[in-house]
């Protein structure tokens, strides 16, 4: 299933792997503290708000599965944030499609998504928001508006990324002046 709805994606890499596999870290969610992103309590998807790491690990253990897939992109150099900021956003929308391919396989939900980041969802729902430009306004501290479509965040579930790429047996850096940008779909 996996080989066929992969290809032809513009994956650089992906891999299946058991989700006991997974590293979780607590020492990442020291950064979510500081608000270093900006997200702490202002998105459904980020601390506190996402639950404690105890409780997300909970839920992605409840699936036996994770998907883990990574997009590369090339920048002009390591300081070209407009160029990581497209990457991000194109990995964003390909996360959201592989997304709603799971969500047509598997009719019955029982899988989660987990992106780079903080949900993008309201901004592309958001007719104040620039067309895969992903800033999100999520509605917090407001009810969701889109429960079933919302992307958890990797970082904020206290996943070590580091640890996932090795698990998943994909490189986690590709070299200089490209950004690697990692996704992950839990399921049964």
């Amino acid at each position: 299933m996996l080989a066929g709805m992969m290809q032809g994606l513009p994956v650089h890499e992906w891999a299946e792997l058991d989700t006991d596999k997974i590293t979780f870290s607590p020492q990442l969610l020291d950064y979510c503290k500081v608000n270093a992103c900006g997200k702490y309590n202002r998105s459904w998807t980020c601390p506190p708000a996402c639950g404690t790491m105890e409780e997300q690990k909970k839920n992605i253990l409840l699936h036996r599965k994770a998907l883990v897939f990574t997009t590369k992109h090339e920048l002009e150099d390591s300081f070209d944030y407009e160029g990581m900021n497209r990457g991000r956003d194109l990995h964003t929308n390909l996360t959201i499609d592989i997304g709603k391919s799971f969500a047509r396989i598997l009719e019955a939900g029982g899988f989660s998504v987990y992106g780079a980041g903080s949900c993008p969802i309201c901004s592309g729902k958001d007719e104040g928001a620039c067309a895969g430009n992903f800033v999100a306004r999520c509605a917090f501290p407001d009810p969701c508006p889109h429960p079933d479509e919302k992307i958890g965040s990797i970082e904020a579930a206290g996943i070590d990324v580091t640890e996932l790429s090795k698990a998943a047996k994909i490189a986690y850096n590709n070299g200089p002046n490209t950004v690697t940008y990692f996704s992950m779909i839990t399921y049964n």
